[in-house]
């Protein structure tokens, strides 16, 4: 049973799909099928972490504008077209929209699974970011004002001194201060620490 993110695959020619989640599902991978853009912008609610494979010529809704529109909804999975021959200066379009790869029918077997595999990769390590900038603004939203202001004074590269100055307020108190961002922000060391409050400007 394949478990971990799903490949989602949207083409309108199902013998692609069969054929792309066999493939897939050989390899071990977890995949969901969509015979159109619309059928999977029906499903974002409940949409697995993974990554879209998209035809880029569909009827209705194109494997363009279905990207522009999951940018649009802020759904932010990594999208590999697949193109036909005559197709290839709409996937050029559709890298320049955000595309992770194209890849051109008839495909090489071990070409998709590496592009999938590379975009799973991404998928995860956007996904972490992610996850990292909500804990951090969470324990950034713990922070009282004054330690909001000695916080943007570390960032800036002022000493203690400079900060007590600057805010009117003894170096002890700046220390005391210090201490407690550490803790709530729990940073292990002031680079951590300045990282952190870097990572959401």
């Amino acid at each position: 049973m394949a478990t971990g993110p799903t490949v989602h695959i949207v083409d309108d020619d199902l013998a692609m799909r069969d054929s792309l989640a066999f493939l897939l599902g050989a390899e071990g991978l977890a995949t969901k099928v969509y015979d159109s853009a619309s059928s999977l912008l029906a499903s974002t609610q409940d949409l697995a972490p993974g990554c879209i494979v998209t035809d880029v010529r569909m009827p209705g809704m194109t494997g363009i504008e279905l990207m522009r529109k999951l940018k649009e909804i802020g759904i932010p999975l990594p999208v590999i077209v697949i193109t036909g021959h005559g197709d290839v200066p709409l996937a050029v379009e559709a890298m320049r929209g955000g595309a992770l790869d194209f890849i051109e029918k008839p495909f090489d077997d071990a070409l998709i699974i590496r592009a999938v595999r590379n975009a799973l990769a991404s998928g995860a390590a956007q996904q972490e970011r992610t996850e990292e900038r909500a804990t951090i603004a969470t324990r950034l939203a713990s922070l009282s004002s004054r330690e909001l202001q000695v916080l943007d004074g570390l960032v800036a590269g002022h000493a203690n001194k400079v900060i007590a100055y600057d805010l009117g307020i003894s170096p002890r108190t700046v220390e005391v201060y210090r201490a407690n961002l550490m803790t709530k922000m729990q940073a292990d060391s002031l680079s951590d620490l300045v990282r952190m409050k870097l990572l959401m400007e």
